[in-house]
């Protein structure tokens, strides 16, 4: 019983392998005959049609066979479904016009947001390098340039963390921050709203924020500068390209830490960089240590 079941399956195998050099020497057929050829080109559909009848025949001709030879070994309509399937599942699929006209319209798209992403990378990219350059002028002055920091959310703290004289971590930093606001809310409250509705910031809604200050790699801003300059008894300075020089905790005497602040610096949007000594040798001459 086996050996007519595996019979039978390489006769639906082979009748399926027939079809498919069946349709491909059709097609080599019409690629052959040009389609101005009206005469020639009604002749391959004759042709075309026998070709196909032929081999429809001789295949239900020895299926009929095969099973008055084998009639336990299955249905002649069980057989002609198998293979029928068979051709279905190896047939690549029908798109409708409609569907293919979305598909070309959505593939437009996405180019033109392409080309759209690009021009907009060439013109930050171009942004970038004009506040670089504007920010080495500024800096040279103080004798500092730029150093790199991580934008990773806590860049703000890194660069406090960067310049102070003691080791400290940004989590202990983001942690008395959040501890300074919450300790002196009154004073920090009034400057905090909704940022989508514009209502003011309840104390609930302010202790969270400064729970995310501690829990999350949340920005930090000219407030939370604020809490930090009183943390550290130290004023803080921020350079940046379309302003004067802010300093916060002008009323602590020792030397301020710098922070250079970027409209440019990275596709995310503003970033806070360190700044270090400027090396000997560069313009402005050798410059004193910072600390």
């Amino acid at each position: 019983m086996e050996d007519h079941q595996s019979e039978q399956q390489r006769m639906i195998r082979r009748h399926h392998r027939e079809k498919k050099e069946l349709q491909a020497r059709i097609q080599a057929m019409k690629n052959a005959v040009p389609k101005t050829d009206k005469k020639k080109r009604k002749q391959l559909i004759l042709d075309v049609a026998r070709l196909e009848a032929e081999m429809e025949q001789r295949h239900q001709q020895e299926l009929e066979k095969f099973q008055e030879t084998f009639p336990n070994s299955g249905t002649l309509d069980t057989v002609t479904e198998d293979l029928s399937k068979m051709d279905l599942e190896n047939q690549p699929p029908r798109f409708s016009r409609a569907y293919k006209r979305r598909e070309r319209r959505a593939a437009l798209e996405r180019e033109r947001l392409e080309r759209i992403s690009e021009a907009e990378m060439e013109h930050l990219a171009s942004f970038r390098q004009e506040e670089e350059e504007k920010l080495a002028v500024i800096l040279g002055a103080k004798h500092l340039e730029m150093k790199d920091i991580p934008a990773d959310g806590h860049c703000m703290y890194r660069a406090i963390q960067d310049q102070l004289v003691f080791a400290v971590t940004v989590e202990s930093l983001r942690y008395r921050t959040a501890e300074y606001m919450q300790n002196h809310i009154d004073d920090f409250l009034p400057f905090f709203s909704n940022p989508e509705t514009g209502d003011p910031y309840t104390r609930d809604d302010f202790k969270s924020y400064c729970d995310n200050i501690v829990h999350s790699a949340s920005w930090g801003g000219q407030l939370e500068l604020r809490a930090l300059s009183h943390v550290l008894q130290t004023p803080i300075e921020v350079v940046q390209t379309n302003s004067p020089i802010i300093v916060i905790g002008e009323e602590y005497k020792k030397k301020p830490l710098t922070l250079v602040y970027l409209h440019y610096a990275c596709n995310l949007g503003e970033h806070y960089n360190s700044v270090k000594p400027l090396e000997a040798g560069a313009v402005g001459g050798a410059a004193p240590r910072l600390f």
